[in-house]
Parts: C-alpha cells; sequence; structure tokens
C-alpha cells in the first residue's frame, strides 16, 4: 500500500502531475502534426491517474476494514490491479484508431504507442510512484525526440529508376551514386521495347548515408534529361 490516506492536496497534485507530464507528450506529437495530441494525451495521462486513484481507495477501505473488523480480515478482498489492468487494454482499442494503413505504408504506430505508455505513465503517477513516473516520462520523451537524432537506423529502400539511352545513363548513375556515398545492395534490371527506342528499368536497394534523405536524392536524379521515371518502391 502506498498511502493508506489520499488528502485533497496530494490528489490534486497527482492529477496536476499527470496533465503536466502527458501534456508534455501530447505537445510533442501535435507538433509532428500526428493524430492523437496534447489533448488526448492530457486525457490519457489523467484519465489513467483517475482510475489509479480510484484503486487505492478502494485498497484503503478495504484495508481499513479489515483494521476495523479484524473477524473479516479473511473475506474482504482488494485487487489493485484488477481496475489498471483495464485501462492498459482500453487504451490499446484508442492507439489502434490512431494506426493508419495504406497499400504502401502503415503510419501511426509511434502514437499510438506513446498513448500506450503515456497510460502506463498515468497509473504510475496516481498509484504515487513518483520515482517510477518520473524516471518513465524522461525515458519516453528521450525515445520521442533525441533517439532518433543520434541512433542512426540503416533504411535501406528500393528506388525504381525508367530510363533511356543506356550507356550513357548508367555512367551517370554510377558516378552520382559514387559521389553521394550511396551504398547499392542490389538491383534489378528489365527492359520495355518500344516502336523506335527502348525504356530500361533498374530497381536499386539502396542506403543512403547520413544525412541525406530520399526526397533529395529524387530531386537530384529526377532533372536528368535521359531519367523519364523515378520512385521509391517500399521493400516488403
Amino acid at each position: 500500500m502506498v498511502d493508506m490516506h489520499l488528502s485533497i492536496p496530494e490528489v490534486a497534485l497527482r492529477l496536476l502531475l499527470a496533465m503536466i507530464m502527458g501534456g508534455a507528450i501530447g505537445y510533442e506529437r501535435q507538433y509532428k502534426s500526428r493524430p492523437a495530441g496534447l489533448r488526448t494525451h492530457i486525457l490519457v495521462c489523467m484519465g489513467a491517474c483517475v482510475i489509479a486513484l480510484i484503486q487505492v481507495e478502494i485498497a484503503t477501505g478495504a484495508m481499513r476494514d479489515a483494521l476495523d473488523h479484524p473477524d473479516l480480515a479473511g473475506v474482504i478482498r482488494s485487487d489493485e490491479a484488477r481496475l489498471i489492468a483495464q485501462v492498459v487494454s482500453g487504451v490499446g482499442f484508442l492507439g489502434a484508431g490512431t494506426i493508419i494503413v495504406t497499400k504502401r505504408s502503415v503510419t501511426g504506430l509511434t502514437t499510438a504507442a506513446s498513448l500506450w505508455a503515456i497510460a502506463g505513465l498515468g497509473i504510475a503517477i496516481g498509484m504515487g510512484f513518483y520515482t517510477i513516473a518520473l524516471s518513465s516520462f524522461i525515458g519516453i520523451f528521450f525515445a520521442l525526440t533525441i533517439v532518433k537524432r543520434i541512433v542512426r537506423v540503416p533504411t535501406a529502400k528500393k528506388l525504381e529508376i525508367q530510363y533511356i539511352h543506356r550507356t550513357e545513363t548508367k555512367e551517370f548513375l554510377t558516378e552520382y551514386f559514387q559521389k553521394k556515398n550511396i551504398v547499392i545492395e542490389d538491383v534489378n534490371f528489365d527492359v520495355k521495347f518500344m516502336e523506335d527506342y527502348r525504356i530500361y528499368t533498374n530497381i536499386y536497394t539502396i542506403d543512403l548515408p547520413r544525412g541525406l534523405g530520399f526526397s533529395e536524392v529524387i530531386e537530384e536524379l529526377s532533372v536528368y534529361k535521359n531519367v523519364t521515371k523515378i520512385r521509391l518502391v517500399d521493400i516488403a
């Protein structure tokens, strides 16, 4: 048992912490124009905190009754995890609503995960586990804002390029990839015979160096006179 008696200032403090921490995470999500933003994260965090506070009060009341009536101590039961366990599954349905699935991509997974994590944060605050809550808040905020900047995960993708004049264009592409330090992991080749010319298609599986984006590569290659089409192809 964490707190035998929750005073009004203590309840207000926990709800305020839930609002501040949930709001900080929600602000980061809304700043990046994600489906769930400031208000959603505040409500989820505070809602989880309220459920945890109710659970604490129920458990406190059960213990108080057991102390006041020792003869009923073996009968009175209070499961401290029953209510808060439903928060985790409930937030799962809410998070599912932020996930958008299309033919080419799945978006919203990070926001769904942040909602699930913020619910756990609200539970920790509501139960009075301030050390866990503060440590978790720092970890969640770090994961959302800093990890991507300092940890580079290889992003191999397929780049489809259609072009004419095979020899000249292949020399240009080879020189470009070498100049930009782009690693070619695999390449597939195809050719279509038209009436008086041929259209060549190369599908490169490439890994870009740090600081170079696919949008920049596509923009620079698309202006070359022999390139007729260029696009990214998702790796299955």
